[in-house]
């Protein structure tokens, strides 16, 4: 059953390494971020699965200990999600996403040790239905689930966002917004996937995920973030 979920974006620039001179622009969203976080391990899980948006050679689950790095955006950081067991074998060759690899460095930052952790990469186009499932399915492999829903929203806010300006962008930035503040699963099922698709919205698979696994749990929540820099939607909430 899912007793608690935490909601963040998942731009590198919430990396202070990786935004470097602009990291301070970014710190109220760090600190968002690091509460929502302290709201899952409030919580007491027996189990912690973070998800987040990734492209086909990172879909699918990540195993505890698998490592993630931000070599590729010219910063020497590497990261693990959580601390791979000593009984366990390798971690696996995939790389974490990106999302996958932000999440392990708020993780790290936190020095989570609250319950295991395992990742869990998603299309960005999977069908809302088939995310309501794999929701469903996450809600009940533990008594005591946790979910760290890593996705941003639009990014089409302004003239210079990575999208350009689209007039669409903040309705749907707003609908997400006011549907993750109040734990609202029904209003986050009824996102619709294509315009989020147009939007570069790449939170909504991510965040139907979290609907599904949500339905019938009775979680409140509480919106802790909801700005746009550099044109892109970054919502941060914890439900519990």
């Amino acid at each position: 059953m899912l007793v608690a979920a935490a909601v963040c974006p998942c731009p590198p620039l919430l990396v202070p390494e990786v935004a470097a001179g602009a990291a301070p622009e970014l710190d109220g969203l760090r600190a968002a971020c690091l509460d929502a976080v302290a709201v899952l391990a409030a919580a007491r899980p027996d189990r912690l699965v973070v998800l987040g948006p990734a492209d086909a050679t990172g879909r699918g689950p990540h195993p505890q200990g698998a490592a993630g790095s931000f070599r590729g955006l010219g910063v020497d950081l590497d990261v693990r999600l959580g601390t791979a067991p000593r009984d366990a074998g390798p971690a696996g060759d995939r790389a974490l996403p990106q999302s996958l690899a932000v999440a392990a460095w708020l993780l790290e930052r936190t020095q989570w040790t609250g319950a295991p952790v395992e990742g869990l990469g998603v299309g960005e186009e999977l069908e809302t239905e088939r995310c309501l499932a794999a929701g469903r399915e996450l809600a009940g492999s533990a008594e005591r689930v946790a979910l760290l829903v890593m996705g941003d929203g639009s990014a089409c806010r302004t003239v210079k966002a990575p999208g350009y300006l689209d007039e669409r962008a903040e309705p749907f930035d707003t609908a997400a917004a006011s549907a993750l503040g109040a734990a609202d699963t029904a209003a986050l099922a009824a996102l619709d996937a294509e315009l989020a698709y147009a939007l570069k919205a790449a939170g909504r698979a991510p965040w139907q995920v979290l609907a599904g696994a949500g339905e019938g749990a009775g979680l409140s929540g509480a919106l802790l973030y909801d700005e746009a820099p550099y044109g892109v939607g970054y919502y941060v909430a914890g439900w519990s």
